[in-house]
């Protein structure tokens, strides 16, 4: 098991925010960023491997980035020292057959490196699942998923499903029932995740998730119709 941080490009201190690797319990620091913030994300990555950490880059809503601004920022990538490279579904607008395309871009990308490709798709569709062994079933070998399929709005790849899925010996089920049923079942009462039909419709206008939270925050959370109006009005 290792422990690892999420760091947002652009979106925090990370030269004295991330400590040396000795003075921390994290092993590796994810850098998570969007295709026009590459060099910052590049420069975090160094800071934090040369600091001692793995490192990682998740890069996010690739089902709006162009294929040649794509081309060129897995070629700058694939020269950095991570240990991992995740396409990231930030919108859970993707279906298979571009999953398809784009594990084997990024797999074509790093080949004669050391770096593994990953995936980190989100649910809108109920796609994370499906996605995920996609991914998988094409040589990614670094996959994301959550507990219950906890996370932002519609949430991510059910970790229960997936390692059904794997069926390794060394995977055990059971004790993630048990946390479902003892933690995050309780924790479902309090706080919204997973699949609704307000975040199915942002997946489909492939558009940010916020606009669907904010909805579902709001006095007529079940007004999908009207969502779907104001979504389709602002297109």
């Amino acid at each position: 098991m290792k422990l690892s941080a999420m760091a947002d490009a652009e979106r925090c201190d990370y030269k004295t925010d991330i400590l040396p690797k000795e003075q921390s319990v994290l092993d590796c620091i994810r850098v998570a960023t969007y295709i026009h913030q590459i060099p910052t994300a590049l420069d975090m990555v160094k800071d934090a491997h040369n600091k001692g950490y793995e490192t990682t880059i998740n890069l996010m809503a690739i089902s709006t980035v162009q294929d040649r601004e794509l081309i060129d920022a897995l070629d700058t990538i694939a020269r950095s020292p991570i240990s991992a490279l995740y396409i990231v579904d930030s919108f859970g607008a993707l279906y298979s057959e571009q999953i398809r395309y784009l594990t084997q871009t990024f797999l074509r990308a790093v080949e004669g490196t050391n770096i593994q490709i990953g995936i980190h798709a989100h649910n809108n569709q109920e796609l994370a699942y499906a996605n995920t062994i996609e991914a998988l079933i094409l040589g990614a070998n670094r996959l994301d998923a959550t507990i219950n399929g906890m996370g932002r709005g519609a949430g991510n790849c059910p970790l229960e499903l997936l390692i059904g899925f794997l069926k390794n010996p060394k995977f055990q089920l059971r004790p993630i029932l048990q946390c479902i049923r003892d933690h995050f079942l309780p924790l479902n009462g309090r706080m919204e995740w997973g699949y609704r039909i307000p975040y199915m419709i942002t997946g489909q206008l492939n558009q940010h998730p916020r606009s669907a939270i904010k909805m579902r925050a709001g006095e007529e959370p079940d007004d999908y119709v009207a969502f779907y109006d104001q979504m389709i009005e602002e297109e």
